[in-house]
């Protein structure tokens, strides 16, 4: 039991939903619910791809004051984790200029293609340790820069809805990493980078770690006795390292896989992992909670098959998931595989369209563009994933001299038996169902680490202090 037994809140922005849960303690006995949820996804506008901002943030204040009318006995921490790489641009009061470009929009290409004609890609890397990708926030970054943007302050958008109710504005260490910005070794923003690429790093908020607290909750939602005396807290903001924070494994001998939208497959490790063959194979180098290091590879992950599903549904076929998998089960194995990490792949719109062309690329059988088609093109997607993992784990294997026998697999997308099952097979691992909802899990587990334990949040102290609450809260 924690000294004070206050309520946690936790909010999880998700690309397809956000959630605002609640951790409560009855009878001694931790118990964590959803008491909201809002759909999510970026939205086309004249200029590009955008985030509905407005929409959620007046959505978690919502689950905000849902959780209020909860808790007699009042809350005690908020904190919020979400995806990465994605900001807001601020004016001098702190309020949002626009709605944040989605890292999906295809102005990041522009950016990187033109920023990589002035900074080499290898030296970047050597900075950074961070995968090139076009969707980092330093890409964005630059793609504000050609567009004629002035420079502005910037937070994340776990860090602006913090800051939004009253937090220090601040960049959270695990978040900071994944703009391609941040010193591997400093863990700092680099000079080097930012003065090349013509990027203001007066506008970058002070880095801090996961843990970090930030201050009271101010404003209206204040005004509800709930939240007389609530803390701020910056939890691991990027939402895969909140919930590899939730896994409540010992030992050094498994990996794992935040299944979602995307797959994030790799290890834990003490120090950055950046040799020749890591930044040959794009792997990354996330920071962790308590001084760890993720060190894994973006893999593409259930994006393939909800895309699928969208496409469908324009031609009036809606399966549930349960359905599709059954029918799935049922296929053959395919005889050519997917490359899922296929860049066409990560776009968004007519996906069976987008499978077929790279199926016909490699001389294999293309299936019809049509619902009857559902159950093997579900079937190729799920072992093709399977096979992709398994790739990366030896790789994750070779790099960190680990022998790697487990791997949990985290969020929504541990709940499909079926990719599990095909996971194990090419694997040869043992296969660890965590929570889907392992990001709350690591948020509540984050707070409880800062509100109750005496350990620097920066110190791998601290990180045992989570891995203590996480094993109370699985």
């Amino acid at each position: 039991m924690p000294k004070d037994t206050r309520a946690l809140v936790a909010v999880d922005l998700g690309a397809e939903s956000c959630r605002v849960s609640l951790l409560r303690w009855v009878d001694g006995v931790p118990q964590h619910t959803l008491v909201h949820r809002i759909a999510n996804g970026p939205v086309q506008r004249e200029d590009g791809l955008h985030w509905p901002l407005e929409q959620i943030v007046q959505g978690m204040e919502e689950g905000l004051r849902k959780a209020a009318e909860l808790v007699p006995e009042g809350i005690r921490s908020i904190a919020v984790d979400g995806w990465a790489v994605d900001y807001v641009r601020l004016d001098r009061k702190g309020e949002p200029l626009a709605e944040p470009f989605c890292y999906r929009d295809p102005r990041n290409e522009a950016a990187e293609r033109a920023l990589h004609a002035k900074l080499s890609p290898l030296r970047m890397r050597e900075i950074t340790g961070i995968q090139q990708m076009p969707l980092n926030t330093l890409y964005q970054l630059y793609a504000d820069k050609l567009a004629g943007l002035p420079p502005q302050r910037w937070l994340n958008l776990p860090e602006y809805l913090l800051a939004r109710w009253g937090a220090e504005p601040v960049a959270e260490f695990t978040n900071a990493t994944h703009t391609q910005l941040v010193e591997t070794h400093s863990h700092q923003w680099s000079r080097e980078i930012f003065r090349d690429a013509g990027l203001s790093i007066e506008c970058a908020p002070r880095i801090v770690p996961p843990g970090t607290l930030l201050g009271k909750l101010h404003g209206p939602l204040a005004s509800l006795s709930a939240y007389a005396d609530t803390e701020l807290i910056a939890p691991a903001c990027h939402d895969t390292a909140s919930a590899i924070a939730g896994i409540a494994a010992g030992g050094d001998d498994w990996a794992y896989i935040s299944s979602g939208t995307w797959s994030l497959v790799g290890a834990l490790t003490l120090e950055a992992v950046n040799g020749p063959t890591a930044r040959a194979e794009n792997f990354t180098n996330l920071g962790g909670v308590g001084g760890t290091n993720c060190f894994h590879k973006n893999v593409n992950g259930m994006w393939l098959l909800k895309q699928c599903q969208d496409a469908w549904a324009q031609q009036g076929y809606t399966p549930h998931i349960a359905e599709l998998l059954a029918a799935a089960e049922r296929e053959p194995a395919p005889a050519v595989l997917l490359d899922v990490d296929d860049p066409d792949l990560m776009r968004m719109g007519e996906m069976p369209r987008r499978i077929n062309r790279q199926l016909a690329a490699r001389g294999a059988a293309t299936l019809p563009e049509t619902p009857e088609s559902a159950a093997p093109l579900t079937s190729l997607i799920l072992h093709s994933l399977a096979a992709r993992y398994a790739q990366v784990l030896r790789v994750v294997a070779e790099e960190t001299g680990k022998d790697l026998r487990r791997v949990f697999i985290v969020g929504g997308g541990c709940q499909n038996q079926l990719l599990n099952r095909l996971t194990a097979q090419a694997t040869g691992m043992q296969v660890c169902c965590g929570s889907p909802e392992s990001s709350t899990l690591g948020n509540f587990a984050v707070q409880f680490a800062t509100l109750e334990g005496e350990a620097s949040a920066s110190s791998l102290a601290f990180r045992d202090e989570v891995y203590h609450w996480a094993s109370r809260l699985a």
